[in-house]
């Protein structure tokens, strides 16, 4: 009997977390689990299909000439001395990443109910695999924006050219990876017991790309619409595309106390995403 009581147990596996708990000790362990999932996001998606990983490029592409003719050509939206293309691909491209992080986030608990209802795993490991896998999209598509850029300013003798700014780069991919994770961890949340939230992701995220910048410059919005600038203006992903804008083409309404804000707003919203996640993590499979 007391060599049994002297036995002490390795991991132990329970329901009670604390408040805000991100146990990276325990995520590194199962850090294996995570690549497997990030390489299944990556490589499953398109695996049966053509032009396989092309599509990773054809999306901003075809999106960017859509919104040039459209909003551009059409419309008459200035673009300042960049490219009207290259203008909509920087924000497409940024806008693509944190689009991504939050619809992949979303709909965690209830795309994954039959793997979590049969094994433990730290479940905080789904939606940070969607945020690295998602990464190594928007490296590729970076890479695109690059290749376009030089083709600018080699070949078309743009005026266009990058600012120091650009060194706070990493800064906007932080950025835009809480603020996807952190709303997307809420919302993945609420569609455990509110399943209508899943159709309305799609409409809202559309309405959020209208209201973060994308396809116009905050300067033109302020103009045009001066009553509820406002809206576009507070939205951290409007100081994410702006600043992305000012730091690879010089234009675009930057500056590090809004870069805060938004860096802030995000970190905020995660830890409050945090939270509901692993609340809801205790009981979800009741609901689902």
């Amino acid at each position: 009997m007391k060599a049994e009581s002297e036995d002490q147990w390795l991991y132990t596996i329970s329901s009670k977390h604390k408040l805000i708990d991100f146990n990276f000790k325990e995520l590194w362990r199962y850090r294996d689990l995570l690549l497997l999932f990030v390489k299944r996001d990556v490589i499953t998606v398109y695996k049966q299909t053509i032009l396989g990983p092309l599509w990773y490029l054809i999306q901003p592409l075809f999106t960017s000439i859509i919104f040039t003719v459209i909003f551009n050509d059409m419309a008459g939206i200035p673009t300042g001395v960049a490219p009207a293309f290259l203008f909509n691909l920087a924000g497409i491209t940024s806008w693509n990443y944190f689009k991504q992080c939050l619809m992949g986030t979303s709909n965690t608990f209830n795309r994954n109910q039959g793997i979590f209802g049969k094994v433990y795993f730290p479940r905080a490991i789904m939606p940070m695999s969607v945020v690295i896998s998602n990464l190594i999209k928007f490296g590729i598509q970076l890479i695109v924006f690059i290749g376009f850029y030089f083709f600018y300013v080699l070949v078309k003798d743009s005026e266009i050219m990058p600012t120091r700014s650009l060194l706070l780069f990493p800064v906007l991919i932080l950025i835009m990876a809480l603020f996807g994770l952190g709303l997307g961890m809420i919302i993945s949340s609420m569609t455990t017991k509110y399943r209508d939230l899943t159709f309305l992701v799609t409409f809202g995220v559309q309405l959020l790309m209208y209201a973060s910048a994308v396809m116009y410059p905050v300067s033109f919005f302020k103009e045009k619409l001066p009553s509820i600038a406002w809206i576009v203006e507070y939205n951290p992903m409007t100081t994410v595309i702006e600043a992305f804008r000012h730091m690879t083409l010089g234009v675009g309404d930057y500056s590090i106390p809004k870069l805060i804000y938004a860096l802030s707003v995000s970190l905020g919203l995660f830890v409050i995403g945090l939270i509901i996640f692993n609340k809801t993590e205790k009981s979800f499979i009741d609901t689902v």
